[in-house]
């Protein structure tokens, strides 16, 4: 779920009620006090339909009992346990927060002096928290925004499993033909996962011979591998180290996982033109695709992440929601280095980061700002982060704007 830093001290007021959800696999405890120090103590319920109603119904009476006009309901950030638990918060008269795990363990070292889990104690931590103004806001994405959102988790989901198959890959080919990851350098081509699957070992090369070895090249890659590789394969093979001993185990456990790796492929495939199709009812998703540098997978990845980007109010809190806000530990004399913080969505970063290497290529609209930077003694990954920061800078002020990409980028960096 998306969420982004609030300046909450100016939510919470007197007429505020601030209930607080330690979130469990089976059970939650909730707790709810007032801005003055009145509370209910800590109860039970369970991480059901009828657990949420249990809750809900608990707090609202005592926001009756004490006179409260708003109620503010906030979780420690648990993944997808507490995921349902705030849908159902969602549609209901609630300000839904959520605080920082670390934040939680840090006020509870100072209460008791002890990082242990109490999970009893823990909703009182988390209203202490709200109550300081360290809070996060929620914001749930909704249609097609909900749907981007669970399909590039999928997709990266599958872009791990299918670099698993290709490390297993990699380890098999190794032990039987250690010299044909040096020939064909990328295992992931079509050429070099035919022939591991069809002749994957030094005596299969050996078999078949230099000319039907150069014929079959040469047919899957579109004649882009010719005969001089091929008789390269094929001496390689005459004069290979590999292992023979359980040969065919290997031999079928390389099979197994060049299945697997087309599998995920394929799938891949499919979650990207699902991405494609809700993307297109994103009506602003066409102000991000204006900028070069931006596909429809990137555009999708993003919105996903970031839920809805005119539920901002400035870029400030998309860098938050990130993690690319920035962060200095200094002390007396001494002036610290500025480091983002990366306690954000990490899918949302990394995608920023892939943009921009593809922005900061020659031609690229970024290429002469990063050179800039470059040329100032800023190092390639601090370079490379600063204008992933202007990036999102730049797709914010175009979707507030309701405006396309111009090359005059500046002008909307310095507009956001």
């Amino acid at each position: 779920m998306s969420k982004k830093i609030t300046k909450n001290i100016n939510r919470i007021n007197d007429m505020t009620l601030i209930a607080t959800v330690d979130i469990g696999k089976k059970k939650n405890y909730g707790y709810a006090c007032t801005t003055k120090g009145d509370e209910i103590k800590v109860f039970e319920f369970y991480n059901s339909g009828e657990g949420f109603k249990k809750f809900y119904k608990i707090v609202n009476q005592y926001k009756e009992q004490t006179g409260l006009k708003e109620l503010v309901v906030a979780i420690e950030s648990t993944g997808s346990y507490g995921e349902a638990f705030q849908h159902y918060l969602n549609k209901r008269k609630v300000k839904l927060l959520q605080v920082n795990p670390m934040h939680t363990k840090r006020v509870k070292e100072l209460q008791g002096n002890s990082p242990n889990k109490n999970d009893k104690k823990d909703p009182r931590v988390i209203a202490d928290i709200i109550k300081l103004g360290q809070a996060l806001s929620v914001i749930i994405p909704e249609g097609s925004a909900a749907e981007l959102r669970r399909l590039a988790h999928l997709r990266e989901s599958k872009l791990e499993d299918k670099g698993r198959s290709y490390n297993r890959i990699e380890s098999y080919v190794t032990l039987i033909f250690p010299e044909f990851s040096h020939i064909m350098k990328d295992l992931k081509t079509k050429t070099a996962l035919h022939l591991l699957t069809y002749y994957p070992t030094p005596g299969s090369i050996i078999e078949l011979g230099i000319e039907e070895l150069t014929r079959v090249m040469k047919r899957v890659s579109r004649s882009r591998i010719g005969k001089e590789r091929a008789i390269e394969l094929y001496n390689a093979a005459k004069s290979s180290g590999g292992i023979i001993e359980g040969l065919d185990s290997i031999v079928y456990s390389i099979s197994l996982s060049v299945n697997e790796m087309t599998m995920y492929v394929k799938q891949i495939e499919e979650i990207e033109k699902k991405l494609e199709e809700y993307l297109a009812d994103i009506h602003y998703s066409q102000f991000i695709l204006s900028i070069k540098g931006i596909g429809i997978v990137s555009a999708a990845v993003l919105i996903g992440e970031v839920g809805d980007f005119r539920k901002y109010k400035n870029e400030k809190e998309l860098l938050k929601l990130a993690g690319l806000n920035l962060f200095e530990i200094s002390s007396g004399r001494h002036s610290g280095v500025r480091h983002i913080t990366k306690r954000g969505r990490s899918l949302m970063r990394k995608i920023l980061f892939l943009i921009s290497l593809n922005m900061v290529k020659k031609g690229g609209i970024m290429h002469e700002k990063y050179q800039k930077y470059l040329e100032r003694k800023m190092p390639k990954m601090k370079a490379l982060i600063a204008i992933s920061r202007k990036i999102l800078s730049i797709i914010f002020a175009l979707v507030r704007d309701k405006t396309e990409y111009k090359l005059n980028y500046g002008e909307y960096t310095k507009a956001a």
